[in-house]
């Protein structure tokens, strides 16, 4: 009787091994620097018109509903990856790299029960994080200096305001949500295909985030470039 047992029970321990062997491991949790990877890969894609605003809205908030590296990645299959981007004709300058060898290129504002302004003549970096909690935030690029075409502005308003101004004659674009807020971008496109490119992106909570032109101010040196060109 024993022996009997014995050999039914003997099957039965290899096959919960078995299970327990191949048994799937669990996903990948998604790191709020895989989401901000992901996050710039569609920005760049939005800014060099792969996707419109209305795809990029709906990938972006997908993306930070994304609880898995799984669930990331099918939101850029269809999009080049950043790493296989051609490489920008203009260099960053040499005091703009660190030890790494990594680009220097994002200034952070910040503005806690404060005010934080950007304004005046100021060389704009690639990307810009502009957060403010019951504070405010200006960034007035009329008069700034554009080194690259594409400048994002990443803007957080949570109990505060984010206020974007830029010159009539660039490219506005932008994509965020507002949560009991307001996230609105007036939308440009320049006549000029050579035209700076200013993404605003980001969500306000209780909050607001505009970015708007500013009406007649212009880029001095694309005022006078596309100048030279109709005389010519």
């Amino acid at each position: 009787m024993d022996l009997e047992k014995h050999a039914k029970a003997d099957p039965a321990t290899p096959a919960k091994a078995d299970l327990t062997q191949h048994a799937e491991p669990p996903a990948l949790r998604a790191s709020d620097a895989d989401r901000d990877r992901i996050a710039d890969i569609l920005r760049d894609a939005l800014a060099e018109g792969r996707l419109d605003a209305t795809e990029h809205s709906e990938r972006i908030d997908a993306v930070y509903r994304a609880k898995t590296v799984g669930e990331l990645e099918p939101l850029v299959r269809d999009l080049p990856a950043s790493g296989a981007r051609p490489r920008p004709v203009a260099e960053p300058r040499p005091h703009e790299w660190e030890e790494t060898g990594a680009p220097v290129d994002a200034e952070n504002m910040i503005a806690v029960f404060s005010a934080s302004t950007r304004k005046g003549r100021w060389r704009v970096g690639r990307r810009t994080n502009a957060f403010s909690l019951f504070g405010s935030v200006e960034i007035d690029l009329t008069e700034a200096l554009f080194e690259q075409r594409l400048t994002v502005i990443n803007a957080t308003a949570i109990f505060g305001n984010v206020e974007v101004r830029v010159p009539e004659n660039l490219s506005l674009r932008g994509s965020g949500t507002g949560i009991f807020g307001n996230f609105e971008v007036h939308t440009l496109e320049a006549d000029d295909p050579e035209a700076p490119v200013v993404v605003v992106n980001g969500y306000s909570v209780f909050g607001n985030i505009e970015a708007k032109p500013k009406r007649g101010k212009l880029i001095a040196d694309l005022h006078q470039r596309l100048r030279k060109r109709l005389e010519s």
